[in-house]
């Protein structure tokens, strides 16, 4: 893959995702809607900032010149993590696919854990128990955050750069790799807050709606209050999403009570030799 194939690739995975999240939302949703303008914007910064640190990881398959498929991943530390994969209708079936995850797997080769969002993509997900990876069913969290249902949370303060070796050490003993230069573009994109309290520490990246983008906690405790922390960071009145919660983080699911969202399954987690990390919300991208 090269940056001028980036747009491209953006286009196929716009086209792709809506694709299945047309056939898959829940009837009390808003429409799903393709990529915003803004979204567009935020994909092709983490594709530049994955081609910078990962080039051999990211690959695309071409047709008399043209881009009909991707496939990107990363390898962090130990760890080897598949951010996106698609191949356009047209090319589907010739083994396209097969092969650039393939390649993409291949990148991984030597890593001991390996871990990315799936979708409800059915030909995907064969393609991924063929790989070995175990399939782990998510859930997500939806709803107006009742503002009279938020409680007081202690010791959670705006993150900076200073506390990247501490979210890379709680990553390490969560999801058994740390995000390393991921949290630069992680920063950029979202509020980072954290909690690093006597024997109590954890982040979360929170969007600008106020839902986590990605949370690690060495305690439940602790992830509960900075998932509370991003609900209360939300628009009144205005629904807030909550994505890629596994049933390993019940906690997440207590939250969801308290404050009355509803709790529907959306994708999968998928593993190979790693059990669903916990106390830990993944980004889609980086996991």
């Amino acid at each position: 893959m090269q940056v001028d194939d980036l747009p491209a690739c953006e286009a196929i995975t716009r086209a792709a995702y809506f694709e299945v999240d047309r056939a898959t939302f829940q009837r009390s949703w808003p429409d799903p809607q393709p990529r915003s303008e803004a979204g567009r914007t935020d994909w092709l910064a983490k594709s530049r900032h994955k081609l910078t640190t990962d080039p051999g990881g990211c690959w695309v398959a071409e047709e008399d010149g043209a881009v009909v498929g991707l496939a990107t991943s990363l390898r962090r530390e130990l760890m080897w993590i598949l951010c996106s994969f698609a191949v356009v209708p047209e090319a589907q079936g010739r083994g396209l696919g097969t092969l650039l995850l393939d390649a993409a797997t291949r990148y991984g080769s030597g890593c001991l854990r390996g871990m990315f969002v799936a979708s409800h993509d059915q030909g995907a997900l064969h393609r991924y128990r063929k790989a070995g990876f175990d399939l782990h069913a998510q859930m997500v969290l939806w709803g107006t955050v009742a503002r009279e249902l938020l409680p007081a949370v202690p010791h959670v303060r705006e993150g900076t750069a200073a506390d990247r070796d501490l979210c890379d050490s709680l990553d390490r003993r969560t999801r058994g790799a740390a995000h390393g230069p991921d949290h630069a573009i992680l920063a950029e994109q979202f509020r980072l807050v954290v909690v690093d309290h006597g024997s109590h520490q954890g982040y979360a990246y929170v969007s600008k709606a106020g839902g986590v983008q990605c949370l690690a906690a060495d305690d439940r405790r602790t992830a509960r209050i900075l998932l509370w922390e991003s609900l209360a960071s939300s628009t009144p009145d205005v629904p807030v999403e909550v994505p890629r919660i596994t049933s390993a983080n019940q906690w997440a699911l207590d939250v969801a009570t308290a404050a009355r969202l509803e709790i529907h399954p959306r994708n999968f987690l998928a593993t190979r030799h790693l059990k669903p990390p916990t106390p830990y919300i993944p980004h889609s991208t980086f996991l």
